[in-house]
């Protein structure tokens, strides 16, 4: 068993510069991710454009250059992210999954995790779970949604190239997905539970692009539907009745894996399963576990509200809780 002041669990942006600011306390610490750094950015579409600003999804100070000085793509910030780890030489064990967690009779903590190389235990004063918001899409629990040409991730519109696509929900993976792969060559059917887009849900600069293609018939949208069932070759939908399909896109949302909550003691609130926190420390209801990062935002109903530009304020928050306490 190792022992370390504090471990991460978790590798993308706040929880790296949440490592970088540890670092420049001196705290020893150790960082812990179940994928590879930034793991949930890997499953995003090929080129796709963040929503905030090179500025604001910056950190530890580094800027971020972009090709085109516009916002950066998908590509351009794992970049940016592994320059981050190696321009700070931080420690991050990748791949290597937590399996169990628990605070000892001395206010510590226990880890076990399971990595290529066989299964480590550590221990720690503090924990901090950065671990993200989305890890497992929302099933719908639709007949036919495990079939092989159904995916819950939207990757490389080139797939989808002159096939019928039939994409399920009208949140902003949607929408991309339906401009994008219509302009790859796709047949685009956009079936969608409401009536009609949510502007607040859609990158500003998508809305129009899709309500341009649905009025020049380019993409065939299909408000206030509902998938009923899913066959080889076509979708029922409620209440028009069954419509082709190749290939299906359900791009409804992802929910948050709370075991490590459950593990740890840590009180969820409300619906959405958000951790009880302290905002001034962000430390939940058990001491010296911490939250950073989107983590904090739970399994929303509707969308992660959350995101990464609105989380650096708790680095400080963290780091400044912890090292104060190590000092006594």
């Amino acid at each position: 068993m190792t022992h370390h002041s504090v471990i991460i669990i978790g590798a993308g942006p706040i929880g790296l510069e949440l490592a970088v600011a540890l670092k420049r306390e001196g705290i020893d610490y150790l960082q812990l991710d179940a994928g590879q750094i930034g793991s949930t950015m890997q499953w995003y579409p090929q080129q796709m454009l963040f929503h905030s600003s090179a500025e604001r999804l910056a950190i530890s100070g580094v800027a971020i250059q972009t090709a085109d000085q516009q916002k950066p793509t998908r590509e351009e910030f794992l970049a940016y992210l592994r320059a981050v780890v190696l321009q700070f030489d931080l420690r991050v064990r990748t791949y290597e999954r937590v399996v169990d967690a628990r605070q000892d009779e001395h206010g510590g903590f226990t880890l076990t995790t399971n990595a290529v190389d066989g299964q480590h235990t550590y221990h720690c004063e503090a924990l901090v779970l950065a671990i993200g918001a989305m890890h497992m899409p929302k099933l719908l629990g639709v007949p036919g949604e495990d079939l092989p040409h159904v995916s819950h991730y939207f990757h490389d519109p080139h797939t989808y190239f002159d096939k019928q696509l039939l994409i399920i929900g009208g949140r902003n993976s949607a929408v991309e997905a339906a401009v994008r792969c219509q302009r790859a060559g796709a047949r685009v059917t956009l079936s969608y539970r409401k009536n009609d887009f949510d502007a607040a849900s859609v990158k500003f600069w998508l809305l129009p692009e899709i309500r341009s293609m649905i009025r020049d018939k380019r993409v065939r949208f299909l408000p206030g539907t509902t998938p009923r069932e899913i066959r080889g070759g076509s979708v029922v939908l409620d209440p028009i009745g069954e419509v082709p399909a190749d290939f299906v896109l359900m791009l409804t949302g992802y929910k948050q894996d709370t075991s490590l909550f459950a593990m740890l003691g840590v009180d969820l609130q409300s619906a959405d399963n958000k951790p009880r926190l302290d905002d001034a420390t962000m430390e939940t209801n058990v001491r010296n576990v911490f939250v950073a990062g989107t983590a904090i935002a739970g399994s929303p109903a509707e969308r992660v509200r959350i995101i990464v530009e609105d989380c650096h304020v708790h680095v400080p928050r963290i780091v400044e809780t912890i090292a104060s306490r190590l000092r006594q």
